[in-house]
């Protein structure tokens, strides 16, 4: 068992796919013989050539317009977008065909398209690399939305996704690609997408959280517990569609008490949508109205401010204490 980074974990998830099914063929800008700006392809054009892992134009409709053709015709392609903010670009091909494709022909054809790219700050990125914009995803019925927040998971989860018969966007959080380590077994292995994982079991609050902010909770949690006293649960949903409405359902039942926490906007983010459902189905065991620690309803600041925008520990612990005395 290799400790691998997440792009490393990233980078074998995607060789074993070309491995395995000769149908997979990787397209992107820069995927190819620089192996993406973030090196999560490097060394597959090398290994497969050309045809396998190909180098496209800068036209991000026209990588995911070519995407789903090759996949209505048997081909199991993986679009890398190099930013997230990118993506704007894509919305109709994605949302008004990818997506629609199964429903609109009554399942008679699927679109296996998995969709990569990078998000998140923490990095000092220009303009438009930052911004965390799962939320508009969450509203395209037909498409799952996977955010890992580890190597082990980015691993399981990309190759479930590789699997899928329907279109999948992968999110991968850039400040996480090497800050942290986890043990990864060499061989194949798929999470199960729409699980999400106790991450910590607790007892006065359940956290709910994902991606680039589990990191952020852990730390946050452990304070609490180290200087308060405070047992937190914390959930890392892993995928934010489907969501895994019976964990946190389970879980707030059992603590009486939630938190959300993201990094993107708070209006009409996911966290939003997680309350509602905490609200429609546990509200007779809520103690305490749920809170959010989020970003601003503001652009993504410049680079120099970006630490003060970010949720951060202080933010998480302060929302917590203010739930548990309510």
């Amino acid at each position: 068992m290799a400790n691998l980074t997440m792009i490393q974990a990233i980078n074998e998830a995607l060789r074993i796919s070309l491995e395995q099914d000769p149908r997979t063929i990787i397209l992107g800008e820069d995927v190819g013989h620089n192996g993406g700006v973030f090196r999560a392809t490097e060394g597959l054009q090398a290994k497969f050539g050309e045809n396998r892992v190909v180098d496209t134009p800068l036209a991000e409709s026209a990588i995911i317009g070519t995407s789903i053709g090759l996949a209505l015709n048997g081909m199991k392609p993986i679009a890398e977008i190099q930013f997230l903010g990118f993506i704007f670009e894509t919305m109709d091909q994605i949302a008004s065909q990818a997506a629609r494709t199964r429903f609109r022909s009554q399942g008679r054809f699927h679109v296996p398209l998995v969709i990569r790219t990078p998000f998140g700050g923490g990095v000092r990125t220009p303009e438009m690399h930052a911004d965390s914009l799962e939320a508009l995803f969450l509203h395209t019925p037909g498409l799952k939305v996977v955010m890992p927040s580890n190597a082990y998971d980015a691993k399981g989860l990309l190759l479930s996704a590789l699997a899928d018969p329907d279109p999948v966007l992968f999110l991968e959080p850039m400040r996480l690609y090497r800050l942290y380590r986890h043990e990864v077994p060499a061989e194949p292995y798929q999470i199960p997408l729409g699980k999400a994982n106790v991450v910590r079991e607790g007892t006065h609050i359940t956290i709910v959280t994902w991606g680039p902010m589990v990191p952020v909770t852990m730390d946050a949690v452990k304070q609490l517990q180290d200087k308060h006293n405070i047992s937190c649960e914390v959930i890392d949903l892993r995928t934010i569609s489907p969501i895994d409405t019976e964990t946190i359902i389970q879980s707030v039942e059992k603590t009486n008490r939630a938190l959300v926490v993201h990094e993107a906007v708070k209006t009409g983010g996911v966290g939003a949508e997680i309350i509602a459902r905490i609200n429609e189905r546990a509200l007779y065991s809520l103690e305490a109205p749920v809170k959010r620690v989020t970003g601003f309803d503001t652009p993504y600041p410049m680079s120099m401010v970006e630490d003060h925008w970010l949720p951060n520990s202080e933010h998480i612990i302060n929302a917590v204490l203010e739930t548990i005395n309510e």
